[in-house]
């Protein structure tokens, strides 16, 4: 059975920071260490309980990911072995394959969202205003519908316990500039398309995805932190989903999407979650359940 790290608790390394899933320490002035740990959040909260392998698991598909989509755009990884960096004691923390070790880059303070189908927040949006993000579509699609070009609409990103905020492409320009902006989008796209053709062949459909990008010291573009794992994409599984989309329903899902359909219904003390901390009290077959999500998923991308 595998541990769970809810949070870690290095003494060898300087702590950068925490956020809802990883723990970040400086190596020397160069390298970060990042741990997944087993935390899960939704609706931008962090439960309480642990989802044991979570961390493994987000950990092995971002690595499955950065090698084979290199070739589109660099990552982060400095190809050292996460377990040197730390003491003896502290190795049953890194080890078992859910840490990085990685180049410290200058982080741009945007959410790449992809979307090659209409679904969450961009059909809510959409319902509202035709649009996303201030990408105007075309009228009469429905929920789960797939666009007919994979639409980048971004976010700015939040601190941990805020929710994201959708931006249009124009504050995105705004913040880093038009040469940078294009540089993203079509980067970001690109990543979208390859890794979507490919999880199409096993059985995937990657609804949509955010990519989180840095510079290096040399002002390149540099993919960094996690990609296309459950925590940070919308995967649904190939059968089911026509006839969930025939009858306007949310398609079955990979990704933590179980957990927020329980969390919409579970109550703290005795009221309806306001979906604030405190969360509610995970059971033990929701923490069974989402486990097995995110382990199918891994499974079925990399068998």
């Amino acid at each position: 059975m595998t541990l769970a790290l809810h949070t870690s608790t290095l003494t060898s390394l300087p702590l950068l920071a925490r956020g809802k899933v990883r723990d970040n320490y400086a190596v020397g002035a160069d390298r970060i260490l990042m741990i997944a740990s087993d935390r899960l959040s939704a609706f931008d909260v962090i439960m309480a309980e642990p989802i044991p392998g979570k961390g493994i698991i987000l950990t092995q598909m971002a690595l499955f990911w950065f090698d084979k989509l290199g070739h589109i755009c660099a990552n982060h990884l400095t190809g050292d072995a996460p377990e040197s960096v730390v003491t003896e004691a502290e190795k049953p923390q890194v080890t078992g394959g859910r840490s990085m070790l990685v180049k410290v880059l200058k982080p741009i303070p945007v959410e790449a969202v992809v979307r090659g189908y209409l679904a969450g927040s961009g059909w809510a949006e959409y319902q509202a205003s035709q649009s996303v993000c201030g990408v105007p579509l075309p009228a009469g699609r429905r929920n789960a519908d797939k666009l007919a070009e994979p639409i980048f609409t971004p976010a700015a990103k939040a601190e941990v316990g805020d929710h994201d905020e959708n931006i249009s492409y124009e504050q995105v320009v705004a913040t880093v500039g038009a040469d940078l902006a294009a540089k993203i989008k079509s980067t970001s796209i690109a990543l979208y398309q390859a890794a979507s053709a490919f999880a199409a062949s096993k059985g995937i459909i990657i609804a949509d995805t955010k990519f989180e990008f840095g510079l290096d010291a040399n002002g390149e573009l540099v993919l960094m932190d996690e990609v296309l794992t459950p925590d940070s994409s919308r995967f649904w599984p190939v059968e089911g989903y026509a006839a969930a989309l025939a009858a306007g329903k949310n398609p079955p899902s990979f990704d933590k999407q179980f957990l927020r359909v329980w969390l919409e219904t579970a109550t703290v003390n005795g009221q309806p979650w306001n979906k604030q901390a405190p969360p509610p009290a995970l059971p033990a077959e929701v923490i069974a359940g989402t486990v097995a999500k995110y382990q199918e998923a891994l499974h079925k991308l990399t068998s």
